[in-house]
């Protein structure tokens, strides 16, 4: 035992646990484009509301300071502190099928150690597969379906989903850290990374959630409800696409942006959306013209069908 206490607790409920549960892995943290992993979060634990089997220890994974707890003030005291949370947890799903999520902040330290104690517990639980899903800001535009690129060692995943192979190197987060070391153990596992419209990459959109239960349900079975979300996505796309039409600027950046993901989709030879080059608007253009138009232009509660103002 460290200066801290143990790394995590282990709950009543963890031993009752049937074996051979797929294990779904949502970490918030490092890239979160489009509010992909803040809204899993958020979706498996107000509408699943998963069971917490271990509950790990704050005090040893988490910097306080960069990512500080809340504390509620009521006129003259304080009536709350409420601080992060990361848990491994017993969910079902809408068939009643169950399966464990790994879910909360990712840890600013003990990755190694944290890492062994996910493929420890993985082993003691049978765990059948593992998948973990993250978003990064890309070049595509919103008006095309949310790509994704798959890694892991399923490769019939990979062969049917990944629209992006690159060879490249990227600063690592604690997820990829659990994909090498539950795949080293010889565990089944899925990595999703969506690829986000690098313009939208700061906002929460609904349909990245979307694209990422879809992806889970794709490497598990499990039926997970996207319908709510489903027409989030659509009432934010209708009011994105109301707000660019008024632009003309920004107008012509997604129609160079449409032309370059479908000239790539179509298996071209020619240099596509997914890599920025010449005439191509950076993501800090696009994000700050959209911004500048939309804070002039905001969406409030307007109807989306009424036409943008000159």
């Amino acid at each position: 035992m460290g200066p801290f206490g143990e790394l995590y607790e282990r709950l009543p409920a963890l031993v009752d646990v049937p074996a051979g549960l797929p294990l779904v892995i949502t970490l918030t943290g490092f890239t979160d484009a489009g509010g992909a992993a803040s809204q899993m979060h958020e979706y498996f634990r107000d509408e699943v509301q998963p069971e917490p089997l271990v509950v790990f220890n704050n005090d040893i994974l988490l910097d306080y300071r960069a990512r500080r707890p809340l504390v509620y003030f009521d006129q003259d005291h304080l009536t709350a502190y409420r601080p992060a949370t990361l848990t491994l947890a017993l969910a079902e799903d809408g068939l009643g099928q169950q399966f464990l999520v790994l879910s909360g902040y990712e840890p600013d330290f003990g990755w190694e150690t944290f890492a062994d104690t996910i493929v420890q517990l993985a082993e003691e639980l049978e765990v059948s597969s593992a998948t973990w899903v993250h978003a990064i800001p890309m070049p595509v535009p919103h008006t095309r379906p949310i790509g994704m690129t798959v890694s892991g060692n399923r490769r019939d995943l990979i062969d049917a989903h990944s629209a992006w192979r690159p060879h490249t190197q990227v600063p690592a987060t604690a997820g990829h850290l659990l994909e090498l070391r539950l795949s080293d153990s010889g565990l089944p596992v899925a990595g999703f990374v969506l690829l986000v419209p690098h313009y939208l990459g700061d906002t929460e959109h609904p349909g990245v959630a979307v694209a990422a239960l879809e992806a889970i349900g794709i490497a598990t079975g499990l039926s997970l409800t996207r319908d709510e979300l489903r027409a989030a996505s659509r009432d934010f796309l209708t009011k994105i696409q109301l707000q660019i039409e008024g632009n003309d600027e920004l107008n012509r950046m997604v129609h160079g942006l449409e032309e370059r993901y479908d000239s790539y989709m179509a298996g071209t030879p020619q240099r596509s959306t997914l890599i920025a080059d010449g005439d191509l608007p950076s993501a800090d253009e696009l994000a700050a013209e959209l911004e500048r138009f939309l804070a002039s232009n905001p969406f409030g509660d307007e109807d989306p069908n009424k036409p943008p103002q000159a």
